[in-house]
C-alpha cells in the first residue's frame, strides 16, 4: 500500500507569509521555512511582528481569499489522486489552509492549528505532533503504508529522506546543493512521472 505525502506551501499553493508580506508592506514576514530550519523559532518571530504592527487572524485570512493554487497545480493533484492516497502534511494552520483545500477539491491534510485571543489576536499555535511531517511519515509506516514524500523546504527534509521514494520540488539553489542525492523537480509533469516511477 502505498501513499503519497505532500507538502503545501511552495509546492501546491503561494506561500502564505510571503503574499502577507506582499499585502501588508513589512518585508520582514517574507522568511519562511526555506529560510529558517527552526519553525519554533520562525512561528514566534512572526507572531511578534504581527503584534507589533497590529495585526490579526482576519487581516491574514484577507489575503488568503485572494490566493489560488500555483499554475497546474489542482490538475496535478487530481490525477495524482486517481491513482494513489495522497496526504498533505503542512505546518501551516487549520485557519489558513481551509479556503485553500476548498480551492484544490478538498484533499486530506494534516496541520496545526492557531491560538487566537477574543480579539482576532494571534497569540500563540498548537503543533500537532512534535516533528509533525517525519511523525506522521512514520506512522503511516507503521500502519502498513509505504510513503513516498515531496517537498521544497528544511522542514520537508526528514519525511524525504526517510520514506520508499522522496523528491525536492522547485526547492532553493541551497537545499538543492546541500542534499545532491535528493532528485529534484520544477514541473509537475516530471514530479509525477517520478511519483509513478515509485508506486
Amino acid at each position: 500500500m502505498n501513499i503519497v505525502c505532500l507538502d503545501l506551501e511552495g509546492v501546491l499553493v503561494p506561500e502564505i507569509w510571503i503574499a502577507f508580506s506582499e499585502a501588508s508592506g513589512i518585508p520582514e514576514l517574507r522568511r519562511t521555512t526555506r529560510d529558517e530550519p527552526d519553525y519554533d523559532k520562525l512561528m514566534r518571530w512572526r507572531i511578534g511582528i504581527l503584534k507589533e504592527h497590529g495585526l490579526g487572524l482576519k487581516d491574514i485570512q484577507k489575503t488568503i481569499a485572494t490566493i489560488d493554487p500555483l499554475p497546474g497545480a489542482k490538475e496535478f493533484m487530481d490525477t495524482l489522486r486517481s491513482e494513489t492516497q495522497v496526504i498533505i502534511l503542512s505546518d501551516t494552520f487549520e485557519q489558513f489552509a481551509s479556503p485553500l483545500m476548498k480551492k484544490l477539491g478538498w484533499p486530506t491534510i494534516f496541520c496545526n492549528t492557531l491560538e487566537v485571543g477574543e480579539n482576532g489576536e494571534i497569540t500563540g499555535y498548537k503543533i500537532r505532533v512534535p516533528q509533525s511531517k517525519l511523525s506522521t511519515v512514520k506512522a503511516l509506516q507503521s500502519v502498513g503504508f509505504e510513503t513516498i514524500a515531496s517537498g521544497d523546504s528544511y522542514n520537508d527534509l526528514a519525511m524525504i529522506q526517510v520514506s520508499k521514494a522522496g523528491f525536492l520540488f522547485r526547492t532553493t539553489e541551497k537545499i538543492r546543493a546541500d542534499y545532491p542525492d535528493l532528485p529534484a523537480f520544477e514541473s509537475y509533469d516530471d514530479l509525477l512521472q517520478a511519483i509513478r516511477g515509485a508506486l
